[in-house]
């Protein structure tokens, strides 16, 4: 049985402002292994899958024993959306102002607010997010890829082959 602080596996989803392509800048996909790469480490989540899209990302994460999992979300699009924002500064001012907002709290706003959370409860639908995820790059809206496991910046190359490129993975089962 969950207990309170425990969690099942969630599905998240999260969204670059406006659907901007901003995630199409490999060194921004890169920032978002690195921040998940620091989660994992840290024992915060447990990540089962993911894929990082031009304009979104879906990650299968468990959220790890004392940590909730509103803290592990606002953390890590925090962290993330500060370092493109810091990026964006240094080297790309002009595209940083298509991310200007009319906020009392903010100047810019990198991720959508209300990113999707939904728990798996099952087995069976936490594979089918999986599936989702891996073939999200062969849509006809994007053609990344011809398979799923040749996109680099998803968890199928993981479940195909057992190689982690990025080191962030482990295995839903286990």
């Amino acid at each position: 049985m969950i207990g309170l602080t425990e969690y099942y596996p969630q599905f998240f989803t999260a969204t670059i402002l406006e659907w901007k392509p901003l995630l199409r800048d490999d060194g921004y996909k890169e920032l978002i292994l690195s921040s998940l790469h620091f989660l994992v480490q840290h024992n915060r989540i447990a990540l089962y899958g993911y894929v990082i899209m031009p304009n979104h990302i879906h990650l299968i994460w468990h959220v790890g024993e004392g940590h909730t999992r509103e803290g592990v979300q606002r953390d890590f699009l925090k962290y993330t959306a500060q370092h493109m924002r810091w990026d964006l500064i240094n080297h790309n001012p002009a595209l940083l102002e298509q991310f200007r907002v009319n906020a009392k709290d903010r100047m810019f706003q990198i991720w959508e607010r209300n990113p999707l959370s939904v728990d798996l409860y099952t087995e069976k639908v936490l594979l089918q997010k999986l599936n989702y995820i891996h073939n999200n790059p062969l849509q006809e809206k994007w053609h990344l890829c011809a398979r799923p496991e040749d996109y680099p910046w998803s968890s199928a190359r993981f479940y195909h082959t057992g190689v982690d490129p990025h080191g962030v993975v482990s295995h839903y089962r286990g």
